[in-house]
């Protein structure tokens, strides 16, 4: 089962409502009691936000719906048919829909007797990956006869999730006639008081950093990790996003591209945030030339990776299947 984040139903204040009502509701998402967290997100948050954050998504809407989740399905076909007999491969949203929940009822209802959860988070934060985990083992808890549960590690180094990402970054390079100026490596954000508590996330991004930097055909000087989508008045992960591509603005950097490592698929953060906001951002700033390069979504070599990946974390299960 691969997991992904989730997306709402329709690109509605209606139904983005319903959906970060569920996101933002998550204990693992935000730490502060309910008690205090509910009232301010039902009578202020969510209010405020669902409208602007429904025409953010009318934006990247395509006619499969959410971009993310019909990715992720594309993905878990294209992997199925790799695994080949013997195998089910199914997506599944954390938040939203197809549900965790409900995805394995139909997994169980088809025989399935052993589960590997493969979260699509590279890097690994309890805000997400232990989150997923959360969700699987509350399904489980239900099930009559529940299958055995095993979980695929957060894959932030693994060599074939570098590679994929590499092959991807060069392609596109190729096709684009060479690299730019930078190349910013885009990370989503954390709160800092999270790496602070011990959360690995942040050096995990750091390593996925590292190792692109020494895999790619460019001067290391250029290649700079930041992190983006902050939310609130906290301090979050530094540097940002927002704030490195205006100084480099400043200093006269005139062409930028920007991957995003920490998403396989292309989503809200991705398509828009960066896309959109964040070259106007940079433009606005001073800078002439921005290019966003895609995840890995659902191409042939990520799904060729992935596959190799399962394979040699969890050979045993699969090959005795």
């Amino acid at each position: 089962m691969l997991c992904n984040l989730g997306s709402p139903a329709a690109p509605t204040p209606a139904a983005v409502r319903d959906y970060l009502k569920e996101f933002l509701s998550d204990p693992r998402v935000i730490e502060l009691p309910s008690w205090l967290w509910q009232p301010l997100l039902r009578g202020v948050i969510l209010p405020r936000r669902a409208a602007r954050v429904a025409s953010l998504y009318r934006s990247i809407w395509t006619g499969e719906g959410s971009p993310l989740v019909a990715t992720t399905r594309r993905l878990a076909s294209a992997v199925d048919a790799q695994l080949g007999p013997g195998t089910l491969t199914a997506a599944a949203m954390r938040y939203g829909a197809p549900r965790i929940d409900a995805v394995l009822n139909r997994l169980h209802a088809r025989g399935v007797t052993r589960l590997l959860l493969v979260p699509l988070y590279p890097q690994y934060s309890k805000t997400t990956n232990t989150s997923v985990e959360d969700a699987a083992a509350q399904a489980l808890a239900a099930c009559d006869s529940p299958p055995q549960l095993r979980v695929q590690p957060a894959f932030f180094d693994a060599p074939e999730y570098i590679g994929a990402l590499v092959e991807s970054i060069h392609a596109y390079w190729q096709h684009a006639g060479g690299p730019a100026q930078r190349l910013l490596l885009s990370f989503h954000g954390l709160p800092e008081r999270s790496r602070q508590r011990g959360d690995p996330y942040y050096d995990q991004c750091l390593a996925t950093w590292q190792a692109l930097r020494d895999r790619l055909d460019i001067d290391p000087a250029r290649v700079a990790i930041a992190f983006q989508s902050r939310f609130g008045p906290a301090r979050w992960l530094q540097p940002y996003t927002s704030a490195t591509l205006e100084q480099w603005a400043a200093e006269g950097v005139r062409s930028v591209d920007v991957a995003c490592p920490g998403f396989v698929c292309d989503c809200l953060e991705t398509l828009e945030e960066i896309a959109v906001q964040e070259r106007n951002r940079f433009v606005a700033a001073g800078g002439e030339e921005y290019r966003y390069i895609p995840c890995l979504n659902d191409s042939a070599s990520w799904t060729a990776a992935l596959t190799a990946l399962l394979h040699r974390t969890h050979g045993d299960w699969l090959q005795n299947a």
